[in-house]
Order: C-alpha cells, then sequence, then structure tokens
C-alpha cells in the first residue's frame, strides 16, 4: 500500500506520468478483478494521486513509483466520456458524494470497468483537504446499458472540432437524458 507522504514524486517521475497518460494505447483486452477485491485511491485537490493500495497497483498495472503523485487522469480511458468526468468532479468539489461507471485504462493498455464511489475528504475546519474513491467490480449485467450511453456521449464530444464545445454538448446531452429520467446521475446507475 502507498501512503500519502510515504514518497512524493521526483520532477522526472511527475514528466514520466504525464508521458505514460498520453502514450499508452488502449489493447483491445478487458481485465477484470474478483468481486471481494476494492480498488482504493486517495487524491489531493489537484486530483494526483496520495494513497493507493495493492488492488489498484495489480489492476492499474503500475508500480509505486508510477502511481504516486501522478495525476488520477493517468488511469483515464479515451472512449470515456469527459462529461462523466465533469459530472464527477463538479460533484465532489461541491462536498458531495458520487456513484459512478467508470471506464478505466491500465498502464499496460488493458481496460477495466469499475463501479466507484468517489466521495471528498474534510479537513478539521471542514474544508475539503483531497478525495477518496473506492472502486468496485461492476454490476455486469448493466454494462452494456452503460456502455451504450456512455458511447451516445462519447461521440457527441467527438462530433465537435472543438474540445470544449465537444464537453459542454456532451454535458447537455446526459443533463437532458437525466432530465427526461427525472433522477440525478447516482439514482440512475442505480436504477439501470
Amino acid at each position: 500500500m502507498l501512503f500519502a507522504g510515504s514518497r512524493t514524486a521526483t520532477r522526472g517521475q511527475a514528466a514520466g506520468q504525464r508521458k505514460l497518460a498520453r502514450t499508452v494505447v488502449p489493447s483491445g483486452r478487458e481485465r477484470t478483478f474478483r468481486e471481494d477485491e476494492i480498488i482504493v485511491s486517495k487524491t489531493d485537490t489537484k486530483g494526483r494521486i496520495t494513497y493507493a493500495n495493492d488492488v489498484f497497483l495489480k489492476v492499474a498495472a503500475m508500480s509505486e513509483g508510477q502511481a504516486l503523485g501522478a495525476p488520477h487522469s493517468v488511469i483515464r480511458h479515451p472512449d470515456m466520456p469527459r462529461a462523466v468526468f465533469r459530472l464527477l468532479w463538479e460533484t465532489i468539489a461541491s462536498g458531495r458524494e458520487i456513484f459512478a461507471y467508470v471506464l478505466n485504462l491500465a498502464a499496460d493498455g488493458d481496460h477495466y470497468w469499475v463501479f466507484a464511489h468517489v466521495t471528498p475528504s474534510f479537513g478539521p475546519d471542514g474544508q475539503i483537504v483531497g478525495y477518496h474513491s473506492n472502486r468496485r467490480a461492476p454490476d455486469r449485467r448493466v454494462l452494456p446499458a452503460v456502455t451504450a450511453i456512455y458511447a451516445r456521449l462519447k461521440a457527441e464530444e467527438d462530433r465537435h472540432a472543438n474540445r470544449a464545445q465537444g464537453l459542454d454538448a456532451s454535458a447537455a446531452l446526459l443533463d437532458a437524458l437525466l432530465r427526461e429520467k427525472g433522477m440525478p446521475y447516482d439514482e440512475f446507475v442505480f436504477s439501470l
């Protein structure tokens, strides 16, 4: 396990971590983890990993040196719609928790699905000092529905030449879907 403060990333490690995030090519292979395993990570308020358990390291195919200090986005899969991440970050930055299905990319190019529970961590003064995420194996029965929705969102993002406009359009599509269902995202994912 890695603990906050047990080691900090050097400038060279940080550059290597950014390079890793840009150079990993999806292999098309899915990896899974056991239902009794929980992936745990913590980040600072900027999203840099300050803690990762052994399950995180194993499933993400990362070493301790690659994980500590890396932006959590180092495991972001390119097929994952950015609109879901926007919703996630807006929710936790406001002090609330969120549950979400997330497609991640391991350092070796394999992908893996998780059902994430992400919460803000508060200091003694009530201010957010970081974020904590527990990820379980997803309910495989709902992944086809999640995949279809995420493909629509990602297609909307990719339809726009301007990334910011694509993100805004995808977020609007997600908002419209949730309004149509009459529920917030968390309830929606539990209803699938």
